[in-house]
């Protein structure tokens, strides 16, 4: 195939996985510390959606505007879920806790569909479909910005975990749970703070989602799979596994699309998913357990 096709299809795919990878951060984050997967990460993604859209609609707020913001808010909205209902309802169990983050799934996703019924819904902003060109290649605005979004995102939680009180007592956590608590770390605290992160996390993806892309009350299901891949692809609890599994995954997803269509794209992200499971179930940067 020619290369002034390849190319661009190399970048594309780059750039749409930024946004898979900052969707999978805060997934990773919240594994990493509760050792536990939020199957309500997909329907609070979407419920972000949604709170940009209508703050769009209704305010008139530019979406990069919003993400200043909902990101506070939905940072109290996952503190408020784990410290309140996930912690209280598991008794201490991660079993509980899974079923828990499912039901809340459940809740969320079908009062959705109850407040805006199943239409699907966009935004009109200048620059939905602005270009630059770059090299011979005209690429996307808004995946330009979501690019950088994702890598800001990346070091900002980088910068929290290894150089604040905060992100070292969510690293102790994580390592040794009985330890910090007998250090005089509040645990339950800390596990609300992780899931507030990991909550914040998916508002700021919905922020730069929103311009190019659509919300209704499914749309969070399709992300929080790749999102998952993206983890087990990355490495577990890794946040720059994340981040590299995301451009990873994105890379092969354009390149699946541009050789088998666009509707078989997301062939080679399961089959690449299959295949890390069988032959490196640790990731590109996990830890062994």
């Amino acid at each position: 195939m020619h290369l002034s096709i390849l190319l661009p299809a190399i970048v594309n795919g780059v750039l749409n996985g930024a946004l898979y990878a900052l969707i999978a951060l805060g997934l990773t984050l919240v594994y990493g510390v509760l050792h536990i997967i939020n199957f309500a990460h997909g329907t609070l993604l979407t419920a972000a959606l949604f709170a940009a859209f209508f703050m769009h609609q209704m305010l008139g707020l530019d979406p990069y505007l919003a993400v200043f913001i909902l990101t506070p808010a939905f940072f109290v909205v996952g503190y408020a879920l784990q410290r309140f209902i996930i912690g209280p309802a598991s008794h201490g169990n991660d079993g509980n806790i899974l079923l828990v983050t499912l039901g809340l799934a459940v809740i969320i996703e079908n009062a959705l569909l109850f407040a805006f019924r199943g239409d699907t819904r966009t935004i009109d902003v200048a620059y939905s479909f602005a270009v630059v060109p770059i090299a011979g290649m005209f690429i996307s605005v808004p995946r330009l910005v979501g690019f950088g979004g994702a890598v800001a995102v990346a070091l900002l939680l980088w910068w929290l975990l290894s150089l604040t009180d905060t992100g070292k007592a969510i690293r102790a956590v994580a390592k040794e749970k009985l330890g910090a608590e007998l250090s005089g770390i509040d645990v339950a605290h800390i596990y609300a703070v992780t899931f507030g992160l990991g909550t914040a996390c998916v508002a700021i993806a919905a922020c730069l989602l929103i311009p190019t892309y659509y919300v209704n009350p499914h749309v969070g299901n399709a992300f929080v799979l790749i999102a998952f891949t993206t983890v087990v692809l990355g490495g577990m609890g890794s946040i720059p596994g994340a981040l590299l599994g995301g451009l990873f995954v994105g890379l092969v997803e354009s390149l699946c699309g541009l050789y088998l269509g666009e509707s078989l794209g997301q062939i080679g992200i399961f089959l690449m998913f299959i295949l890390v499971l069988l032959f490196h179930p640790n990731g590109l940067l996990g830890e062994r357990a």
